[in-house]
């Protein structure tokens, strides 16, 4: 089950859990469509995996499996691969 991040790695913007403004890889890595379209090219910084939209979960498996709420910050990996 995917852990459905809360925030960017990249920037720390909060993300949606409901529209496809998230992108991940196959390792979770998770980031915001503007960073992984204009600063990481679609690369994942960690792994070099491609970013694909992010699954919506909808709101009745959130009630049961909740989104995560630890955030993952590392502005400082944020460049392309």
């Amino acid at each position: 089950m995917l852990a459905m991040k809360p925030g960017c790695e990249c920037c720390d913007r909060d993300l949606s859990l409901e529209n496809g403004e998230a992108l991940i890889c196959t390792f979770e890595c998770t980031f915001c469509r503007d960073c992984a379209d204009n600063k990481l090219n679609g690369i994942c910084p960690n792994c070099g995996g491609n970013l694909v939209e992010r699954p919506v979960r909808p709101a009745k498996m959130l009630e049961k499996y909740p989104a995560a709420t630890e955030r993952t910050f590392k502005p400082a990996g944020c460049t392309a691969a």
